[in-house]
């Protein structure tokens, strides 16, 4: 997993290079603090999701374009069998599963996103990102926190909101959840 995160610091710094923006500049853009960019732009740590996204969007590039350094081609369809998607672990207890990685021009990113049960009395992190999103759990319970409102879904639930209140999701009931979840 490290080493997929320095490619992906790779690009995003490279980028950031190729636009000739200072990393404090992207760094106030991004509403993250200077040390938290180097440490992202350096793959010393775990990106969020969040931050790709909103990196992608300034740089008005297909997230795809990070995760894989392809550049999605197809504009008719997208075709992704099961289990072929584009996995991204953003954190031990979080994989994201790119389900729409090759198409280009995307007016929305779908993910299948599987969360691994963790402790209730650990941290939870919360998101924030442009935009709205969608979540249909297809396996197990999931606790979603929005704006500090904490929400239990079930498989066939679904979860539409402003994605720019924090957010944050955990597997319940001791299994994992599995959601699809769709960045607008």
């Amino acid at each position: 997993m490290m080493e997929q995160i320095k490619i992906i610091a790779m690009r995003i710094k490279e980028i950031r290079e190729i636009f000739d923006i200072d990393v404090s500049t992207l760094a106030k853009q991004l509403n993250v603090s200077i040390d938290t960019y180097k440490s992202y732009e350096a793959g010393e740590v775990d990106i969020p999701v969040s931050f790709l996204y909103a990196f992608a969007n300034r740089f008005n590039i297909q997230l795809t374009d990070l995760l894989t350094g392809d550049q999605p081609k197809l504009r008719i369809y997208s075709l992704v069998r099961k289990g072929h998607g584009v996995k991204v672990e953003r954190r031990k207890e979080y994989e994201y599963e790119s389900l729409a990685y090759n198409f280009s021009d995307k007016k929305a990113e779908p993910f299948l996103v599987t969360v691994e049960p963790k402790d209730d009395n650990g941290t939870i992190s919360f998101n924030t990102h442009p935009g709205q999103e969608f979540n249909y759990v297809i396996e197990g319970t999931l606790k979603v926190i929005i704006n500090e409102k904490e929400i239990i879904l079930k498989e066939g639930d679904s979860l539409y909101f402003d994605a720019t209140y924090k957010h944050a999701m955990r597997a319940v009931g001791g299994k994992r959840a599995r959601f699809l979840a769709i960045i607008i």
